[in-house]
């Protein structure tokens, strides 16, 4: 008994690493999933855990699996069977056996025969993942079955692959089975977020805001942009973000021109302007925030033209934007990319005379979730929920003059746009106060 207990402690512990949402949230998105299969059976894997150089990094849970799931261990599996004539809704974690030999490497897991299992997990039904091909031959109908799962493609990984080639060798799908790539459906469900999700991307962004305004204190010529990488990271860690949210740029001179930029290996230059693009990530959610700053404190005229500019465009987009009616992208109906980049072709030029809209070469901004470029249907309105980037940029080689200006904003209940990287400094002359407080 006091050996069970312990392992629960244990358990608990390492599950408490992540700050979860309760039970019911992730019990909603998979009968939400459930309820768009058409009677469809979902099936998905977790990833296995890492072995060899890769496991030196750690275990990060795939967004899918953790986003309908809130489990965080390798190797589990997830069925989920909708409503059907003789059968009510089902779903059922599968975990695999625990491997002592394995734990005194990778740490305590947790085992489908546990007690507590279900108490822990979130499920009503906890199976051995052994048992995985039975509950399918029992659950599938014997004509015309569906499965949905990530199936694996040309240019996507599928954690399915290996177990789905298993099941379909020990017979366990009707050979009228067919498979289609749950993703898509995953996709419409994350655009948009519950206030759990949101919660969790505010204090990524809050984490990371921190960071920057120290990187603000720190930065000055001599140093290099190694040293303001490992800062920001120190910053949002010791605030509770397990990792980067993706790899940190930290580009100053030419480099601030170049989009992903990640030697971060020069010594930064008087007269330098350095972008800087890094977030943490807090609990599996992301945040995504870029500031320029000039290294010797002090804009020179021409970087705070272009800063201008750059401001102005990211402005003229907030003031555009409408509720169930604005969309992100180029081209599209009440385009918010098409009003930045118009403010940006309209104001100052290049050295040679000509309009400034050919240096602005990325989009206007991206959904931020699970992942810092979360899944999600760019084709509908921005509307409530819906947690994305502004961050419009201009960049012109020539001059060693990179811009950009990003932030995480999101549409709360009433349409509003909430800007939750609003404790950063925007204009030039508060970054310039900001860095004068080092």
């Amino acid at each position: 008994m006091r050996k069970h207990l312990v392992v629960f402690f244990l358990l608990l512990q390492a599950l408490c690493a992540l700050e979860r949402q309760p039970t019911g949230n992730y019990r909603a998105r998979r009968q939400a999933l459930a309820a768009k299969t058409n009677g469809g059976v979902v099936l998905l894997f977790a990833s296995a855990e890492a072995e060899g150089p890769n496991a030196v990094y750690g275990y990060r849970p795939e967004d899918n699996f953790y986003y309908l799931s809130g489990w965080p261990e390798p190797g589990a599996a997830l069925l989920i069977a909708p409503p059907a004539e003789k059968q009510s809704y089902t779903e059922i974690l599968f975990l695999p056996n625990r491997n002592p030999a394995q734990e005194k490497w990778t740490g305590t897991k947790l085992g489908p025969q546990n007690s507590e299992a279900g108490k822990i997990t979130g499920f009503d039904h906890v199976e051995v993942l052994d048992n995985l091909r039975a509950e399918l031959v029992r659950l599938l109908p014997a004509q015309l079955a569906t499965i949905f799962t990530d199936v694996p493609g040309d240019e996507q990984n599928s954690n399915s692959e290996a177990a789905l080639s298993w099941l379909r060798r020990s017979n366990a799908f009707p050979l009228s089975t067919s498979f289609k790539d749950v993703r898509p459906l995953l996709a419409s469900l994350r655009t948009r977020k519950d206030s759990g999700e949101i919660d969790l991307i505010r204090k990524a962004t809050e984490a990371s805001v921190a960071a920057h305004l120290a990187a603000m204190h720190t930065m000055k010529p001599g140093i290099t942009e190694r040293v303001v990488s490992a800062l920001l990271q120190h910053e949002w860690g010791k605030r509770g973000c397990e990792r980067p949210a993706y790899a940190p740029i930290v580009g100053s001179g030419f480099s601030s021109t170049v989009l992903h930029y990640s030697q971060d290996s020069q010594t930064i230059q008087a007269g330098d302007v350095v972008v800087i693009d890094a977030a943490g990530e807090y609990s599996m959610y992301a945040s995504d925030i870029t500031r320029t700053l000039p290294a010797s404190g002090k804009f020179t005229a021409r970087q705070r033209e272009i800063y201008d500019i750059v401001l102005g465009a990211q402005q003229a987009a907030i003031a555009a934007f409408k509720s169930g009616k604005s969309r992100l992208r180029r081209k599209q109906p009440d385009s918010l990319y098409d009003i930045a980049y118009s403010y940006i072709n309209s104001h100052g030029k290049d050295l040679h005379g000509q309009p400034l809209g050919q240096y602005f070469i990325h989009g206007l901004g991206h959904y931020v979730g699970l992942d810092v470029h979360d899944e999600g249907d760019y084709d509908v309105a921005l509307d409530p929920g819906m947690v994305f980037t502004l961050e419009p940029g201009i960049y012109i080689p020539e001059e060693k003059l990179g811009v950009r200006i990003e932030d995480v904003v999101y549409v709360d209940k009433d349409g509003k746009l909430v800007n939750l990287a609003a404790g950063l400094p925007h204009s030039a002359e508060e970054v310039e106060r900001e860095m004068a407080r080092r």
